[in-house]
């Protein structure tokens, strides 16, 4: 397609006619691989005579096929951009990036990051000439330009992928430093210098995030760059040109030269400056520093932070990260020494006034009450929160130099308690009675252990805190239940005080102010955990869950769910009659949150984290319930459309949650039904297509499935359950890409086939071994080895005949049973067994032993039979030893985990694994393990054991299957 026809084909995409439109796409997607396609594109984006709408839409074509076809995430994939093609586009793109309208240099440097990641060096070695050049030329912005996203490249990568940057840095900071040192010159600048300082800014930042290049660490060229710093910081922001929209100020490019100045300085301070570091190189980096700069930067942030005081404008962000620097400088002794003059000013009249309720929280709370109980309780928003630096600073301050200032500052806080009671109401300061509640909460935890004022929280309480429950003003509602909530787990000398404020907080659940009731919510949370009469709350539980769920309906906020987490762990099986009605609310509640995060396409959204939050609450209902199998009938219908869509690549976000309730799902529910079976097929091609992290989780169901379902899974084949499980462990065992940790759970599906499908898949018996015997000779972890031997362990047990006469076609009988015994031989310093460390290891090797131990005497010769026979009595010792010590443990403490439904192996030895039976610590056990432990050593001291050994080989196997 020629240039014009391309031009048309374009505009025809903007058409208002949905025909046009998708003719248009249609043709851009026929010619988007042919030989100069790309390059195109690229003319017209570039070209100003051209439509800009028609540009604007090139540029998006052209960054969309960019992030897909110039790096392959497939390396076996074909390539779509001709080589030629490829170095046309980075030719031209440099010369252009600079000259586009801002609007299409956004699309140009999203292709450039995409470029730069997948070319630079190997593909691309010219490009940091064309910078180095460029920033000695005209095109100084585009060269800045690009070095951004150059070192953006490298600024999370480890110490050996960041080879490149010292290159980099030694090729071009001379030259930054000389434009940078030539604009700080200037007298008043436009904005268009501060944003070439703003891209040497984050030039530098990208380049210092995680180790300083060792060209920096001359002295006299880190202190060329400080100087500038140190310039920046001081110098006032240009009157001039501020924009008066509150929101286009903070994004005014003089005001993003100062955030990313501090932005700097801060990280300079805090990873590079400690004086604890242990690397002698840091560590003298961090004495000069603190020498010739900390105490510099100190004073310069307290002049900023005097703006405050007058009542003039800092930006939130840089509010924030100066009061990060002041936190970090309180433990550092000659830091608060350069502060303690100024402390009392900076704490009482610039720190406490930022923690009062404020014009713009007004103005959020009566205009957009959701937003404002969305930034209260998103951490992101934490990040730019003066209000949260400011109580970080108030705690660090009390906890590290409580000596000097905790007093006087609750001094300080009484007195405002004192104002706001004798004042008259329309005088009352409720804005600092705000504040001041808002401090008491922040300060929770050293006030809880520090006397006199222990003593006194529940009076301070009492006076103070509760009365607020019933205030007019609506902010003060809400952080009187915020701050009862912080004090609720402390000791009450007397409970009407505490059934007084749990009777507020629930009150507060029907505030006509959504802001009340979301904090009455998230205090509620604590007075239930607190709670040790939980008649207080049973006869309203009702009306606690109906007010819960009906703020669920309108705020999508992760604490919530958290507060019924509580309350249905804390009631656990009284839960049952709500059970059915409480997953229904969640998942009602889970649809709403997918469908605003799939809108909002943000990953960390509210909603995002609010329907994780109702997979989660959701699973412990079921575990509250899971001894009432009935109840598990009546929810499957409710949960199934969750399991069955975000089983597929739309729940990557959710899936170890959504794992976990087809967990409960197919273990406590009286059978596993066919939709239940119909999520079969889901997991085994998530797991064979992308979902290889997830196999541990995959694993409990798939046991599940097998275990309690084992009668369908043998018979059915439309699906074939036995072919599509060996399709899986067949290509995950063969794979060379995956390393031992990965495939782990693979072999503990195979044991769970053989253990659960006796008699009934001998013809699975050889190809399992075959791939088990093919991955143990390239395994070098012994954990994983230990997980091979026991498929061989199992398939012996299986049947024993069949297995021995495998090995010995395949001739490697002797090379596995050698390999087994090591294993089993082999402890550590201490003395302990270095392998087969669970009790459930020990069994399933005694089950396979005892199995070889019953075959005819013509199939086992005496030595090998004495070797298994002293081998099996080892384990079984060691096997009753640990199921003794394990029944001490469990006197010890509750463990509420269900048996056999764990996915994680622990190296503590306990069982807790696939296929474990629930009675395996009965006492009853330990005695007959004993017994039997006895009686086979006297036939070894008797060396007659050929009939009696099978008699109580058979005994052994019943008893611990």
């Amino acid at each position: 397609m020629d240039l014009p026809s391309l031009a048309v084909v374009l505009q025809a995409a903007l058409s208002p006619n949905l025909a046009e439109r998708n003719a248009a796409e249609q043709s851009l997607n026929q010619y988007q691989y042919t030989p100069q396609h790309l390059v195109r594109l690229l003319q017209i984006i570039v070209d100003n005579n051209c439509d800009m709408a028609v540009r604007q839409v090139a540029s998006i074509h052209f960054k969309n096929f960019i992030a897909k076809n110039w790096a392959p995430l497939d390396p076996n994939e074909q390539q779509k951009i001709l080589p030629a093609d490829k170095e046309m586009v980075r030719d031209n793109i440099l010369v252009f990036v600079a000259q586009v309208p801002p609007l299409l240099r956004v699309q140009l440097g999203e292709c450039l990051k995409t470029i730069i990641h997948a070319d630079y060096p190997e593909q691309w070695s010219r490009l940091l000439d064309w910078v180095k050049h460029n920033l000695q030329d005209q095109q100084v912005y585009g060269a800045l330009f690009m070095l951004r996203i150059l070192a953006r490249k490298y600024e999370f990568k480890s110490e050996e992928e960041r080879t490149p940057v010292h290159h980099i840095v030694e090729e071009t900071f001379p030259h930054l430093l000389n434009i940078f040192s030539r604009l700080v010159q200037i007298e008043k600048p436009a904005v268009e210098v501060a944003d070439l300082i703003k891209l040497i800014c984050k030039i530098f930042w990208s380049s210092i995030y995680l180790e300083i290049p060792k060209q920096l660490l001359d002295p006299n060229v880190f202190n060329s760059w400080m100087m500038l710093f140190l310039n920046v910081l001081e110098r006032p922001v240009p009157l001039e040109g501020q924009p008066v929209d509150p929101e286009l100020r903070k994004s005014w490019g003089w005001w993003k030269v100062k955030k990313w100045t501090v932005h700097i300085l801060n990280r300079l301070y805090t990873r590079f400056g400690d004086l604890k570091l242990r690397n002698p190189e840091n560590r003298a980096f961090a004495q000069m520093f603190q020498k010739s700069y900390a105490g510099k930067i100190l004073e310069c942030h307290l002049n900023l932070l005097g703006a405050i005081r007058v009542g003039g404008y800092l930006p939130d962000r840089v509010t924030n990260l100066i009061l990060q620097y002041l936190s970090s400088s309180i433990s550092k002794n000659s830091m608060y020494t350069l502060l303690q003059p100024q402390l009392d000013v900076l704490l009482f009249e610039i720190v406490f006034p930022l923690m009062c309720f404020n014009d713009n929280d007004q103005k959020l709370w009566e205009e957009d009450p959701h937003e404002y109980v969305r930034k209260g309780y998103d951490i992101i928003e934490d990040l730019y929160s003066p209000r949260t630096a400011s109580m970080d600073f108030v705690s660090e301050l009390v906890r590290k130099r409580g000596k000097e200032n905790l007093q006087k500052f609750i001094q300080f806080i009484v007195e405002i308690f004192k104002r706001y009671d004798e004042a008259p109401v329309e005088y009352k300061p409720y804005r600092q009675k705000d504040g001041a509640l808002l401090a008491v909460g922040a300060l929770c935890d050293k006030l809880k252990q520090t006397e006199p004022y222990k003593s006194e929280l529940e009076h301070m309480l009492m006076q103070h805190v509760f009365p607020e429950f019933r205030s007019p003003v609506g902010h003060l509602r809400a952080k009187a239940a915020w701050v009862a909530g912080q004090y609720a787990h402390i000791n009450f000398s007397d409970q009407n005080n505490f059934r007084q404020a749990l009777h507020s907080v629930v009150s507060g659940l029907r505030d006509p102010e959504l802001p009340v009731r979301v904090d009455s919510v998230f205090a509620l949370r604590s007075f239930v955990e607190a709670c040790r009469d939980l008649n207080e709350i049973r006869p309203i539980l009702p009306q606690l869950l109906d007010e819960i769920f009906k703020l669920m309906n309108e705020v999508e906020n992760e604490d919530l769910v958290f507060t019924l987490e509580t309350i249905v762990d804390k009631f656990g099986e009284e839960m049952a009659p709500y059970a059915l009605g409480l997953c229904q609310n969640l998942a009602a509640a889970f649809w709403r949150c997918t469908n605003t995060s799939e809108a909002d396409d943000e990953a960390d959204d509210p909603g995002a984290l609010a329907a994780v939050g109702c997979l989660r609450a959701i699973s412990t209902i079921l575990e509250s319930v899971s001894r009432l199998p009935h109840l598990f009938v009546q929810i499957e219908p409710t949960l199934l459309p969750i399991m069955k869509r975000m089983l597929t690549t739309d729940g990557q976000e959710v899936f170890e949650e959504v794992l976990e309730i087809v967990s409960y799902m197919t273990f406590f529910s009286p059978t596993i039904s066919l939709d239940m079976w119909s999520l079969w097929p889901l997991m085994i091609e998530a797991l064979a297509d992308w979902a290889i992290d997830f196999f541990p989780n995959i694993l409990v169901p798939l046991d599940n499935y097998i275990s309690r379902g084992t009668v369908h899974f043998l018979s059915c084949k439309e699906p074939d359950y036995q072919q599509s499980l060996w399709n899986l462990i067949s290509s995950i065992m063969a794979d060379k890409n995956l390393e031992d940790n990965d495939i782990e759970p693979a072999p503990k599906l195979i044991e769970v086939v053989f253990q659960n499908c006796r008699g009934h898949v001998d013809h699975w018996v050889e190809p399992y071994l075959r791939i088990t015997l093919d991955r143990l000779r390239r395994t070098e972890k012994s954990r994983l080895k230990c997980l091979l031997v026991q498929v061989i362990a199992n398939a012996v047990y299986y049947n024993a005949a069949l297995t021995l006469s495998i090995l010995n076609k395949l001739c490697v009988t002797t090379e596995v049973f050698n390999l087994w015994f090591q294993l089993l031989e082999q402890v550590r310093k201490s003395g302990v067994r270095a392998n087969f460390k669970r009790e459930h290891d020990k069994k399933v090797c005694c089950l396979g032993l005892t199995s070889l131990l019953a075959l005819p005497g013509e199939q086992l010769v005496g030595e090998a039979l004495g070797r298994v026979f002293r081998a099996t009595l080892d384990l079984l010792v060691a096997y009753k030893d640990q199921v003794a010590e394990a029944a001490k443990e469990e006197e010890a403490e509750d463990d509420d985990d269900m048996d056999g439904f764990q996915s994680d192996d622990e190296d503590d030895g306990s069982d807790k694994d696939m296929g474990v039976d629930a009675e395996d610590g009965d006492e009853a056990d330990n005695i007959r393990l004993q017994k039997l432990a006895a009686q086979m050593m006297t036939l070894v001291m008797m060396k007659s054991y050929s009939h009696q050994l099978m008699k109580w080989t058979l005994s052994f196997s019943l008893l611990i299957l």
